[in-house]
């Protein structure tokens, strides 16, 4: 499970695991900072604490910021350095590519934005594809050429046909990772019911803003390392 109901009852959804990466990268900068602040006394030293600054600006704007809030009026796609707010009423869909789609309509236009969150990766999809494949022949011929009366129910080597006792594991059995489809299903949901509660024409275009806090976070230790590093 990685979304979970915030204070204010929104669903959030984030990768587990890249949070767990970033607060493993601040244990490890914090670490080397205060080495250097105690041993460090040269210029390499000063370049080395404004390069783990500038790193902890990056990780921090893709491990820690990208999520998705849903709420009554709509959701909240918060990637690295923006945020996009849509209304139910105009999401049109939503697709698990590399990065999740969220395809947005209203009267004046349609647009497709990317979520940072919610990575599907193409060699996950074809090996569940493969796994499906392989199970459904081997079902088929469990049901087909068993001659005991096991056959007949699938019982004769059929358990690993139908996903009980097979030693492949599901590809949703991460807990780390978000599951696109379960995201693309709960989106789904709430906008068909967005869409039934309210006319199309009453569909908001959605509203992009520049996090501006997101941008600092790169921008001010990068400017400052390269300073540092040319004087």
């Amino acid at each position: 499970m990685n979304d979970k109901q915030d204070q204010d009852g929104r669903q959030v959804f984030r990768s587990v695991g890249a949070v767990v990466v970033w607060w493993i990268w601040v244990l490890f900068a914090v670490g080397n900072l205060i080495d250097l602040a105690v041993q460090g006394r040269d210029h390499l030293s000063l370049v080395a604490a404004f390069i783990l600054v500038f790193v902890t600006g990056i990780m921090y704007i893709t491990g820690l910021r990208p999520k998705i809030v849903l709420d009554e009026d709509g959701l909240t796609i918060t990637n690295p350095f923006r945020d996009h707010r849509v209304g139910w009423a105009t999401l049109a869909g939503a697709d698990p590519t590399d990065l999740l789609r969220v395809r947005c309509e209203w009267p004046q236009g349609r647009r497709a934005i990317y979520c940072w969150a919610v990575h599907s990766s193409r060699r996950r999809q074809l090996a569940a594809e493969m796994r499906a494949r392989r199970q459904t022949r081997q079902g088929g011929r469990a049901g087909l050429g068993a001659t005991g009366g096991f056959g007949a129910f699938g019982l004769g080597g059929g358990f690993g046909g139908a996903g009980f006792g097979s030693s492949e594991p599901s590809p949703e059995g991460d807990p780390l990772r978000l599951d696109p489809n379960r995201v693309v299903a709960t989106l789904t949901e709430r906008a068909e019911q967005a869409r039934r509660d309210a006319p199309a024409t009453q569909a908001p275009a959605p509203v992009t803003t520049w996090d501006l806090a997101a941008i600092a976070a790169v921008v001010i230790p990068g400017l400052a390392l390269l300073i540092i590093a040319l004087a």
